[in-house]
């Protein structure tokens, strides 16, 4: 174990070049899900804190899982160890020991922080206290709070205009903070409120806005459990949200049929041995995905358009017993444009999109056809495409059609893969938050929040570029690395008067710097929160709309640290100096008199302190499941909607970035990815063989990814190792961030700007050899 400010030196930390290739697993968890999960956790803290978090994680009055969004069981339903192996790993890698002191920032530079690698950066461990690069200095140094927020409110009330702020979200934050962070920005002035959202599931809350009148999810965990058929799109369980698995294991269990549709074959797709379990243990676990369409990149759509164009001649063949007319009739609008348009569709252009063949899709339309309850979950491999929202508008025409929504065991299921994300939006972190949530804030509060449309992630970065933002605060999360075309948003970033990141720990955005930069330290979740009130617990929801308490257990990693609630406060107090009549100082004091405050604006968390203090906390609402749709019709609307594939020319493929298995967010925890068979290396791109055979490349061959795109500019990921891999012809793949420098700022999805991340075309060129 390191000591406090001494640098690691354990194998974690060394470098990797060395690749190891196994075969991908076949099953996901297991026995040795537990021991790497306690291997990682025993070197970055003590058996003690090791146990306290892991015993008290997604249990009542306990902490919530800084992980993913997935929902818990309901109390009395849930394991003593209810986290997974990434849960684990990531609230012990919150909770190390090892600290970054004002000594580590006098012995590395900023020049030289940038050139280590996300892994070494995080290694360092937790930062404890708040720290400034000035002007023309490449180190950092300490800064008392008090200047901090000095340093800041002055820059702030320097703008030409509020407009000139962006404050940036992460799902990390809790309820409470980002409430606070919205309420402070929108008092300033602005409405620039980006957030992780807007590079994750933004296609997801626009296509779910527009048809059914809610951008949330309508399923909940007794819906799956109990669901007839389930599909799985676009996602990787058993790596980006691993408690899933539990769900879709009771739901097999249960007798549903499961169809995944994903571009690799991933182990959580496979078969789940849970740990917790005999037959996870001893045994062979349980069968999760009874078919897999081994789908190509961007299918999705035609898929659904398919099988809505066979079950409307299902229909026609037997009329009256395939869909469901009253619910269409009743709930619906839109539904005979939709149908003329479905029966236009062309096969070739269906086979040549998915990869797929017309048998393979008729299984599955009679799958669906023996089935009363479906759910369709998805994730980014369906959000990250130019084309995201409308299939997503086309997987709710699928479920719409046999009346899949608002009845149990049915629904659309968003999964979310960041702790509170949902939570921050419905807290008011959004660019374009409704005129009814600005009144509800302008009638408790006493002033006129601004009403233009703010900028959202990618809007930021152009404004950052072209000299329109000058301010930029980043809540949690590491921007830089989460951000689309890694070269244009550093610039972007560098362009900045002043940058600001509230954070646990070291990562690459406290690198690229602003004018002037801060780093303002901040508790974790994991660590008791005391304030003038006495200690404070705070709010997350899930993916499923619960909203329960979290409150940590652990002495804080520094006495100089301050709560994301109280640096928000503080820095309200000194920028606005009692304009709008806020009190901020009873907020930092009391964390219930904000809940409050929320409880007279949020829809459905009325006397949320109350309410939020039973077990299992709060279920929100959900207009569906009550038969509602506030759409601007007040019906759910059937969608016609075209796409058209991205043009890969000869030699070239579709690269889709991806999170190893040892790896949360941005930051990877090690270089291997063992359900995938890597090791020692992340710089891999895992190409089809049969495409490998056609691009005259090996096995083990480096080479550059190079980015193709409109605007001309070449885009080089350099020296990545070829693995050949079971992707699906004519697509690649590789790890997320360093493959984000591909990724352009201008290729988004239609209406939801947010990133194309899945859908980047590429060309491998040989190491060292000169560009076409």
């Amino acid at each position: 174990m390191n000591n406090p400010g001494e640098e690691p030196t354990d194998r974690l930390d060394q470098p990797h070049d060395q690749l190891a290739v196994t075969p991908p697993k076949k099953w996901a968890a297991g026995v040795p899900a537990v021991v790497h999960a306690l291997e990682y956790s025993l070197q970055q803290t003590s058996p003690l804190r090791t146990g306290v978090d892991l015993l008290t994680m997604n249990q009542v009055d306990g902490i919530d899982c800084p992980g993913c969004a997935w929902a818990d069981p309901s109390p009395g339903h849930r394991h003593r160890n209810e986290y997974c192996e990434n849960g684990a790993k990531h609230i012990n890698d919150e909770a190390t020991t090892r600290r970054v002191t004002p000594d580590f920032f006098r012995t590395h530079s900023v020049s030289e922080l940038s050139r280590q690698s996300d892994m070494w950066l995080n290694q360092q461990g937790r930062l404890t206290e708040p720290m400034v690069k000035r002007p023309e200095s490449d180190h950092y140094e300490p800064i008392s709070w008090s200047d901090a927020f000095g340093l800041l409110a002055a820059e702030l009330n320097s703008l030409d205009s509020p407009d000139q702020a962006v404050f940036y979200t992460s799902g990390r934050a809790g309820n409470e903070a980002a409430f606070v962070l919205q309420l402070f920005a929108r008092a300033f002035g602005t409405n620039n409120l980006p957030d992780c959202s807007n590079m994750c599931h933004e296609s997801s809350g626009f296509a779910l806005h527009e048809t059914l009148g809610t951008g949330k999810g309508t399923v909940s965990l007794h819906d799956l459990h109990h669901a007839d058929l389930i599909f799985l799109v676009g996602q990787n369980p058993g790596t980006n949200h691993p408690r899933q698995l539990s769900a879709l294991e009771q739901a097999k269990l249960n007798g549903a049929r499961i169809i995944a549709v994903n571009t690799l074959p991933e182990a959580g797709l496979l078969r789940f041995k849970n740990p917790q379990k005999a037959r996870g243990v001893i045994g062979r676990g349980v069968r999760i995905a009874d078919r897999f369409l081994h789908i190509r990149a961007g299918g999705d759509l035609a898929l659904f358009q398919a099988l809505n164009l066979l079950l409307l001649q299902a229909e026609d063949a037997r009329p009256g017993q395939v869909l469901d007319h009253d619910f269409i009739r009743t709930h619906t609008s839109g539904f005979e444009e939709f149908a003329a348009h479905a029966r236009g569709l062309s096969w070739d252009d269906v086979l040549a999109a998915t990869g797929l063949t017309r048998a393979r899709i008729e299984q599955v339309r009679d799958d669906v056809l023996r089935s009363e309850r479906v759910v369709v979950c998805w994730a980014m491999g369906v959000t990250q495409h130019k084309h995201g929202v409308a299939t997503i508008r086309e997987i709710v025409n699928f479920l719409m059609l046999r009346g899949n929504l608002g009845r149990a065991g049915t629904g659309a299921c968003p999964v979310r893969g960041h702790s509170n994300v949902q939570g921050d939006r419905t807290m008011g972190i959004w660019e374009q938050m409704p005129d009814s949530f600005l009144d509800a804030l302008q009638r408790e509060f006493g002033f006129d929040p601004p009403r233009a449309h703010g900028l959202d992630s990618v809007n930021s970065i152009r404004a950052m570029r072209e000299g329109r933002v000058a301010f930029f605060l980043a809540l949690a999360g590491n921007f830089v690395r989460a951000a689309p075309d890694s070269a244009v948003t550093e610039a972007a970033l560098r362009n900045c008067r002043l940058t600001a990141h509230i954070s646990t720990k070291l990562n690459r955005s406290h690198t690229v710097c602003g004018r002037t930069a801060l780093i303002l330290p901040t508790l974790g979740r994991t660590e008791r929160d005391v304030q003038a009130g006495g200690e404070q617990f705070v709010t997350v929801e899930n993916s499923m709309s619960e909203v329960h308490t979290s409150r940590g257990r652990l002495k804080p990693a520094s006495p100089l640290l301050l709560s994301e609630v109280a640096i928000l406060c503080r820095l309200a107090r000194r920028t606005l100096d009692g304009k709008a009549g806020i009190p901020w100082e009873r907020f930092e004091a009391d964390y219930g008199t904000i809940r409050d405050r929320i409880s007279r604006i949020v829809p459905g968390l009325h006397d949320f302190n109350r309410r939020v203090a039973r077990p299992g906390g709060i279920q929100l609402p959900n207009p569906v499941n009550e038969g509602v749709f506030p759409t601007a019709v007040g019906k759910a609307l059937f969608t016609r909607n075209t796409w058209q594939p991205p043009h890969l020319p000869d030699g070239h493929l579709l690269l889709q970035t991806l999170r190893s298995h040892d790896q949360w967010n941005t930051v990877p925890y090690t270089a291997n990815d063992r359900y995938r068979g890597i090791h020692g290396s992340r710089r891999v791109v895992l190409v089809n063989p049969d495409d490998l055979k056609e691009l005259g490349l090996t096995k083990g061959q480096h080479v550059d990814l190079v980015g193709v795109w409109s605007d001309a500019a070449e885009r080089r990921a350099d020296d990545f190792e070829v693995v050949p891999y079971p992707t699906s012809r004519g697509c690649a793949a590789a790890y997320y961030p360093e493959t984000q420098v591909l990724v352009p700022l201008d290729s988004v999805a239609d209406l939801s700007n947010q990133p194309t991340s899945k859908g980047v075309v590429i060309r491998l060129e040989p190491t060292g050899a000169s560009p076409s």
